[in-house]
């Protein structure tokens, strides 16, 4: 088998990897028989002479390869027919701009995996970056908060970003005195936890949080979707029937919004979910966020100020309350600022990278080399030969109405 680690062709640009030069290199150790090659590029934080220093060969055409694996998804125009990829496809749920994707990858009759639906016995993901997009949305929302607020500047993300260096920036400032709510709990929320915790914020139970007092520190209160919502009858909260009928259910959430300063949205939400900050909830003079880290980029979902995804180059706008509409950031005090950056792991692409990276070993690379078969693959394929597979059968009609 010959295996690429193919060049990231999707803009905005990502950084990150599916394997590092150490892992590739344990790899072709393990598995000698097989073959392991990169296709160039000056975009990871990974760079080709890296991978050349770790004994992996670094090419320009991969064509005579087997099983190609990238982080997003690839320009329809490089994908190479009757070939097995692996990445991140953001289809299955039937998005719209990736549509004709789709069609490309059934008609040049290529298996595609995609790592979004590899899980575990339990149904728990095992191939992830959430963890790592918690860790870079707690940075940009403060990051965010101090230039909004002319507190203290720190630095844009590069590609040499890491976790512990991220901790020793925010370490070396003086840490804003405000409330936060972080929203989930989730991978997303659990890494901005870790890094609220390593950086020494405080952690405040519900009802003091909720208190309508100052603090001395930077504070933090973990909000799940129970939390968030309540019965539209008064009932009681019950996960299965939110689950089942989510549209019994109410935002509960401005008691949080008259309470923070700042929001970070970790939570998992559908469209059918209640809205917790509607157009006219972010107009509420009651309202006291003012800076809103939303690192699930949901785009007009469950937070309306969240006109559009941000980039990494350029992360913050404004939501204006009174008009709805976007303006420049940091315009207007009476703005509310918002970060929503939908690729926050590229931020910490070496870390994040080679954490994916081990996952993708464990679950993935073994299996697929050892000839064993997987029931996680297996899982996770939604096209086999450029058919769809029984369990994503119900994209035909979406696909071909």
């Amino acid at each position: 088998m010959k295996i690429a680690l193919i060049q990231e062709t999707k803009h905005p640009v990502d950084n990150r990897v599916a394997l590092t030069p150490a892992q590739m290199a344990q790899l072709q150790r393990e598995y000698p028989d097989d073959q392991f090659v990169v296709q160039s590029s000056n975009l990871r934080a990974y760079d080709d002479d890296q991978y050349r220093a770790a004994g992996i060969p670094v090419v320009d055409d991969v064509s005579d390869c087997d099983v190609l694996m990238g982080i997003k998804e690839v320009k329809m125009e490089c994908l190479l027919p009757r070939k097995h990829y692996f990445f991140f496809g953001h289809f299955a749920k039937m998005q719209a701009y990736n549509l004709p994707l789709v069609k490309t990858l059934m008609e040049r009759e290529i298996t595609f995996t995609d790592y979004e639906y590899l899980v575990d016995e339990k149904g728990l993901r095992v191939c992830a970056f959430g963890w790592w997009a918690g860790i870079v949305g707690v940075y940009y929302t403060l990051r965010g908060y101090g230039l909004r607020h002319h507190l203290y500047e720190l630095p844009p993300a590069d590609r040499t970003f890491t976790l512990e260096g991220i901790v020793r920036l925010l370490k070396n400032i003086t840490l804003p005195s405000i409330k936060l709510v972080v929203t989930g709990a989730g991978r997303v929320s659990q890494g901005a936890q870790h890094l609220l915790r390593e950086i020494g914020a405080l952690q405040l139970d519900e009802e003091t949080f909720l208190q309508n007092r100052a603090v001395e520190t930077l504070a933090y209160c973990v909000a799940d979707v129970d939390r968030l919502v309540k019965r539209a009858d008064g009932g009681a909260f019950s996960w299965d029937d939110f689950t089942r009928h989510p549209q019994e259910y109410r935002s509960d959430f401005m008691r949080w919004g008259r309470a923070a300063d700042a929001l970070l949205c970790a939570h998992f939400w559908a469209p059918d979910a209640p809205v917790y900050l509607s157009e006219a909830d972010l107009a509420d003079p009651t309202l006291r966020i003012r800076m809103i880290g939303d690192v699930t980029c949901d785009i007009k979902g469950s937070v309306k100020s969240t006109l559009r995804s941000s980039t990494h180059d350029a992360p913050y706008y404004d939501y204006n309350p009174a008009t709805q509409e976007e303006e420049p950031a940091f315009a207007s005090p009476s703005n509310i600022t918002v970060m929503a950056v939908d690729t926050c792991p590229n931020a910490l692409a070496l870390d994040s990278s080679a954490f994916f990276g081990d996952a993708l070993v464990t679950h993935v690379l073994r299996p697929l080399l050892n000839r064993t078969g997987s029931g996680t693959i297996d899982g996770a394929t939604i096209l086999r030969d450029g058919k769809l597979t029984p369990k994503f059968a119900y994209l035909e009609n979406w696909v071909n109405p």
